[in-house]
């Protein structure tokens, strides 16, 4: 069961994995949107590590460190977005000192409502919903089979993927994207990418 120590690796795997893309997040939203996706979550993220509590806090008071990090530090439309995602998370988790596999699905589900209530998209708007909603959903059909976390997470990082890979045709309808009109369509969302980023980190650390 994760606890404490896995959660924390979690944040520092996808705050690295962020590192690793911020170029490429980066490149992708300079041909649909303020080219500062990559930029702006690489700095809140570096904040979410540096913020992360010491030995001995329980999952949600990481994950509400991080949110904190993230709506403080990270400008643009990630900050509210992200930090959304991660206040939410650990509300759903409050008082668990471990998480059980229907923690963690919980944890994303109140995760992927979070941004779509502040982002007030839907599935089919170009944005990272596109990647988080598939993603979630395979993870809670994962564990309904009654499959292991490691091998529900590893399905929902791939949904995400194929989530992510589905807004290249789509034209954008939230966001500044959505100014862009037809002019946005073939172009992958930076969104949908750090989203599938999120997953995979979450597939490699939270079945410690």
């Amino acid at each position: 069961m994760p606890g404490a120590h896995a959660v924390s690796t979690f944040v520092e795997r996808f705050a690295a994995a962020v590192d690793a893309h911020a170029q490429e997040l980066t490149e992708l939203d300079s041909a649909i949107g303020d080219a500062d996706h990559g930029i702006n979550l690489q700095r809140g993220m570096r904040a979410a590590v540096e913020r992360l509590p010491a030995g001995g806090a329980a999952p949600d008071a990481i994950l509400r460190a991080v949110a904190t990090a993230l709506i403080s530090k990270t400008g643009g439309a990630s900050g509210p977005l992200y930090g959304t995602a991660f206040l939410r998370a650990s509300q759903a988790v409050a008082g668990c000192g471990s998480l059980e596999a229907a923690d963690v699905a919980r944890m994303f589900r109140a995760a992927l409502d979070g941004i779509r209530e502040r982002g007030k998209a839907e599935p089919g708007d170009k944005t990272m919903v596109d990647a988080f909603t598939p993603a979630v959903d395979a993870l809670e059909a994962g564990i309904a089979r009654g499959d292991d976390l490691r091998t529900a997470l590893r399905a929902a990082a791939q949904a995400a993927g194929a989530g992510s890979d589905a807004t290249i045709p789509l034209v954008a309808r939230k966001g500044r994207a959505s100014y862009l009109g037809e002019r946005s369509r073939e172009h992958r969302d930076p969104g949908s990418r750090s989203t599938t980023l999120l997953f995979e980190a979450a597939a490699e650390a939270l079945p410690a």
